[in-house]
């Protein structure tokens, strides 16, 4: 079985090909492959990880695409799914001319939203080292039951489980409910990783340092809150490390952030495993700057491309970037 599998959506994003237009003034789109969990398991299969995907597309040319894509990348899709119930979730995307997202989803239902347990083989998840997973699953059933099962069976199996809440409140009832759903996963993750915007809506708290520690209380064994170009800021029982972004703006780079989270993600995954990293209590501080570094550069150099999957970097890449000093230094502060 896959060393790492994530759990999710899987869509088309139609992303604007004019910046600084809402999705419903922008005259012209183009589709690519996305879906956070989907783009996890490419970043990983991309840095030469072995990853799986698990989830449900429809039983449309969008659904097939999608499979061909992933297979295309590596990821393993025995757990990818199709429903001829409902089809393939979309999503239409405009980019601001800072390269921020707004999104509009068609998904009522999504085909992703009916996965359910008798969809994933049974032992998928024997021998995984990370299950990766983010809350849009959790949004409504049976996909949410899905989700609680798959993640207690990965605890149960040894797996460090992995969470990326990916918070899209277009999608959720209301705010209470979202938040609900979110600190109510927080204990059953090994790993937190959240946008510091995501961190405010979990505790309220502006600073970034200030709401990773009061999620650490909630029981995950890492948090790590990042803050796009400026980096990320990462705390165990032990440790509190903050690591500066990668400056990689030229006249040329697309300044888009889709995938960026993602692709963070990724690195952050794929260089715990590459250190053999099996006791997240065992991290020092300077692993832990090491690891962010990775992710940070992997994160950044996707905000040069346009779109998510297609924009995901290699081993090399990152180690070139690093090699620049651009960024990227690292230090610690009190946990």
């Amino acid at each position: 079985m896959p060393s790492f599998v994530t759990m999710g959506e899987l869509l088309i994003d139609f992303i604007s090909t004019e910046r600084g237009f809402s999705v419903g003034d922008a005259s012209a789109f183009a589709p690519v492959a996305g879906g956070a969990p989907a783009n996890v398991a490419v970043g990983i299969s991309r840095l030469g990880g072995d990853a799986g995907f698990i989830g449900k597309v429809g039983d449309d040319p969008f659904g097939l695409k999608l499979k061909n894509i992933l297979n295309q990348y590596g990821v393993d899709t025995t757990a990818l799914s199709f429903s001829a119930e409902a089809r393939t979730m979309l999503a239409f995307v405009s980019l601001t001319p800072d390269g921020e997202r707004d999104f509009v989803f068609f998904r009522h239902p999504s085909a992703d939203m009916l996965i359910t347990k008798t969809d994933v083989p049974a032992d998928y998840l024997k021998g995984t080292y990370a299950f990766h997973f983010g809350s849009i699953s959790l949004i409504s059933g049976p996909s949410r039951e899905t989700t609680l099962h798959l993640v207690n069976e990965a605890k149960r199996l040894g797996a460090i489980v992995s969470l990326d809440p990916n918070v899209r409140m277009s999608l959720w009832p209301d705010e209470a409910i979202a938040k609900h759903e979110i600190r109510g996963v927080i204990p059953l993750s090994d790993i937190v990783k959240l946008s510091a915007e995501e961190a405010q809506f979990i505790t309220g708290k502006g600073d970034p340092k200030s709401a990773a520690k009061e999620i650490l209380t909630m029981g995950p064994k890492l948090v790590v809150v990042t803050k796009g170009k400026e980096g990320s800021v990462g705390v165990t029982a032990r440790y509190g490390v903050e690591v500066l972004g990668f400056d990689v703006s030229t006249s040329s780079t697309a300044g888009d952030t889709t995938g960026a989270g993602d692709a963070f993600t990724a690195a952050m995954l794929y260089k715990m495993f590459d250190l053999n990293v099996a006791d997240l209590y065992s991290l020092t501080d300077l692993e832990m700057i090491n690891i962010f570094r990775f992710a940070n550069a992997a994160g950044a150099i996707t905000t040069t491309r346009r779109g998510a999957i297609p924009a995901l970097p290699t081993v090399d890449e990152i180690e070139s970037l690093l090699k620049l000093d651009r960024g990227g230094k690292g230090e610690g502060f009190d946990a």
